[in-house]
């Protein structure tokens, strides 16, 4: 008992760290969201002083700004707002995008003869992930979109 209550005294649960938790926002589609998109989830990360090392947070930076920019050039004619989610947990952070396009895309291998100007962005996010020591996919949603997302690990030492 707590002798200045009288209450039982029980043990406190494990609190979550205080970086943790799911933030989802949407944003039109169209070019100009990709910068906006990009500059939220930054300050986002920042604010939640979430554990990344400066490399960690470009390589997320760059992961939101090219699964963005996938929405909006491939599915925009079937998604009036791209949906953005990030969620900080104990050990990762998970960024997705969702949109209403029902293709599934694969990363491309990069053009061999180096011709090509587009077709990388996926690549991109799956080097950044897998490189990181995280993971990448695409998830059905139920509404007949999609949504591509990509995990990092989080810097615990920090």
């Amino acid at each position: 008992m707590d002798s200045r209550s009288g209450a039982a005294a029980f043990p406190r649960a494990a609190e979550a760290p205080a970086h943790t938790g799911v933030w989802r926002f949407t944003v039109a589609p169209v070019d100009v969201s990709v910068p906006e998109a990009r500059h939220a989830v930054r300050d986002l990360l920042v604010r939640r002083s979430a554990p990344l090392s400066h490399d960690a947070l470009d390589g997320a930076l760059l992961i939101v700004s090219e699964l963005v920019t996938n929405a909006v050039r491939h599915a925009a004619l079937l998604t009036p707002r791209i949906g953005v989610e990030v969620t900080l947990d104990a050990r990762r952070l998970r960024l997705a995008v969702e949109d209403g396009h029902p293709y599934r895309p694969k990363a491309l291998h990069a053009d061999p003869d180096g011709q090509g100007t587009g077709g990388r962005g996926l690549l991109l996010v799956q080097a950044t992930a897998l490189g990181a020591g995280g993971d990448c996919g695409v998830d059905a949603t139920s509404t007949g979109g999609k949504v591509v997302w990509a995990a990092l690990p989080l810097d615990l030492a920090r």
